[in-house]
């Protein structure tokens, strides 16, 4: 039966909400938990863990390709975390989340924050440290412990090691002193290869590198991630024995590219009033990706 677009967009969206649990996932789940001290509940509390006599916080990097669900699974692993989804005092989240800006400078990245933080006008005339120092301030009275940095690979653009050396010391600047935060920064690879260039920053981070799919090992699963949308949007999933390795490939092997194309493969089904979901539905959606 034929639906109407406002039912399959709502089909949609509801698709869109489910989060496929991996390995990588549970990884970060954990890693971010321990980073955050146990309160009276035996659940992590928003007060960071502190590391070297008290004086440092630690962090997480997930590093993997465009199009694999790092920000997915970070969204999801920090609305597991009660404990800073409202500060009480502020009525607002005690974690912050930006997107780098390309190409990124210190005061660039200052001003993605402050922007953040409820300041959107800013003297040209401000020193970059100035601006640092009002980023910690907000973070203090705001109660934020968490500061998420997605596409953090972007911080590192420029050539100079100079500039490279100044965002290293920022970092290491926001998880120490009086009011120090957790950091949770995610990237490409060349984001993990910067963090070997400081040995400070590097040992400060737990690393998370999730590998590729693999068509020996994840064919069979990702099947069942197909069937899983199929039966979810009221279809009957009929594909080929092979379209699970054929959609691994075509994703780059990465899952949340795989996941954006089934999903697109879902619309199209809808969208066509199939009751099945079928290997050519998979196949205008690769291409439309």
């Amino acid at each position: 039966m034929q639906k109407s677009p406002a039912e399959i967009a709502a089909i949609i969206q509801r698709l869109r909400s489910i989060h496929i649990g991996t390995p990588t996932f549970k990884a970060l789940e954990a890693n971010l938990a321990r980073l955050f001290q146990v309160g009276e509940d035996d659940k992590p509390s928003h007060e960071p863990v502190r590391f070297t006599a008290g004086k440092e916080t630690h962090g997480v990097i997930l590093v993997n390709g465009p199009g694999s669900g790092k920000t997915t699974d970070i969204l999801h692993a920090v609305a597991k975390l009660d404990a800073l989804a409202e500060n009480p005092e502020t009525g607002v989240p005690r974690h912050i989340h930006v997107t780098v800006s390309s190409p990124a400078t210190l005061r660039s990245l200052a001003c993605q924050f402050l922007e953040k933080l409820g300041i959107d006008r800013i003297s040209d005339r401000a020193k970059v440290h100035e601006l640092w120092a009002t980023v910690r301030l907000r973070f203090q009275r705001m109660g934020i412990t968490l500061v998420i940095l997605d596409e953090a690979q972007d911080m590192f653009r420029l050539t100079s090691s100079s500039e490279t050396d100044s965002m290293c010391r920022m970092l290491k600047s926001l998880m120490q002193g009086d009011h120090l935060v957790v950091l949770l920064l995610s990237g490409t690879e060349r984001l993990k290869e910067i963090t070997r260039f400081d040995a400070q920053v590097n040992r400060r981070f737990r690393k998370i590198t999730p590998p590729p799919l693999d068509i020996a090992a994840d064919s069979s699963k990702l099947r069942a991630v197909m069937d899983c949308y199929a039966r979810n949007a009221g279809l009957t999933l009929d594909i080929r024995d092979d379209d699970p390795v054929r959609l691994i490939y075509g994703g780059r092997y990465r899952l949340g590219r795989c996941i954006e194309i089934s999903i697109l493969a879902v619309e199209e089904a809808l969208t066509a009033g199939s009751d099945m979901l079928t290997s050519e539905h998979f196949e205008t959606a690769w291409g439309m990706e």
